[in-house]
């Protein structure tokens, strides 16, 4: 931790509450990729992206009130509220149409670039200043993804290429989601004017995959216990997350909750291997941690600055 940032156990009572609540938050949103992709699996990727975001959209209607598109700035609603939907969809897409389970991790691995791209982007959009440093934190990030997509075997350009064709789809919304979220995190901060339109965004996430699931083959949507029940917690993990972030970021130590933040990728493939019952060897680990330690240096490039 730097040592500018207060220790957990040196915050009063109330910070101690909502910093713990920043950390449930990280950790709900790390389980998102072993669920998305389990569920998937029971109804389909566009039935289990469609089902998950309307009982999310209604958890996060119950949690933070009814949206009110009117109270939003406009370039915010519109733009934002299309990238909000763009990520989200590419994201859950990109898991479900994995051929394997173990592609859907490698899928997740790819979208954790966003930190790296978010800083990257900051620097033009934004008038972000940083340090050199930021040059070798993106491509250690890059060669991050790279080293996931490799695994233990032998690496070369034309076999990294061939590894991607073999789900051009799945993999170009991977990286579309990565590219995405960095632009919607910088245009939020530019146009949001510290409002949120969170549960609107997934109301209009949950349309656009309904629409997408009537108007093109789908596999019929079969319940079952074990499927309904991870649908249940997907959906309220979710409205407890952002709910739980909200309060954190609001009141908690910022500094720690940004650091934890940054290890996402490593929790999040840690508990998608133990839910999907996978053993990454280790040149997976390898990559993830490279994109740990790239994002890493891509904000201590911009952090006194």
């Amino acid at each position: 931790m730097p040592e500018s940032a207060p220790s957990l156990t040196a915050q009063p009572v109330s910070a101690q509450r909502a910093t713990l609540a920043g950390l449930i938050a990280i950790l709900l949103w790390s389980a998102s990729v072993g669920l998305f992709r389990s569920i998937a699996e029971q109804f389909g990727p566009t039935g289990g992206a469609a089902l998950i975001y309307t009982l999310s959209a209604i958890c996060l209607c119950l949690a933070l009130g009814l949206p009110r598109p009117r109270q939003l700035p406009k370039r915010y609603l519109f733009i934002g509220g299309a990238l909000f939907v763009g990520y989200e969809i590419s994201l859950a897409l990109a898991i479900g149409l994995a051929h394997t389970r173990a592609q859907s991790l490698e899928l997740g691995m790819i979208n954790y670039l966003w930190p790296s791209l978010t800083v990257l982007l900051a620097l033009f959009l934004n008038g972000q200043r940083a340090s050199w440093l930021i040059w070798p934190g993106l491509a250690l990030a890059v060669a991050g993804v790279a080293q996931v997509l490799k695994g233990d075997g032998d690496w070369s350009p034309a076999l990294l290429w061939a590894n991607m064709q073999d789900n051009p789809i799945a993999y170009g919304l991977a990286f579309a989601a990565a590219l995405i979220w960095a632009l919607y995190c910088n245009l939020t901060r530019r146009w949001s004017e510290g409002k949120s339109g969170v549960a609107l965004f997934f109301c209009a996430t949950a349309i656009v995959l309904w629409v997408m699931f009537f108007i093109t083959p789908q596999p019929a949507l079969h319940f079952s216990l074990p499927a309904s029940l991870q649908l249940l917690f997907m959906g309220l993990s979710t409205a407890i997350a952002y709910s739980a972030w909200n309060r954190g970021i609001s009141h908690g130590n910022m500094t720690l909750l940004a650091t934890a933040s940054y290890f996402t990728p490593v929790l999040s493939a840690l508990l998608a291997s133990l839910w999907l019952g996978l053993t990454p060897g280790f040149g997976f680990w390898q990559g993830v941690v490279m994109v740990v330690l790239g994002s890493l240096v891509c904000w201590l490039a911009t952090r006194n600055r």
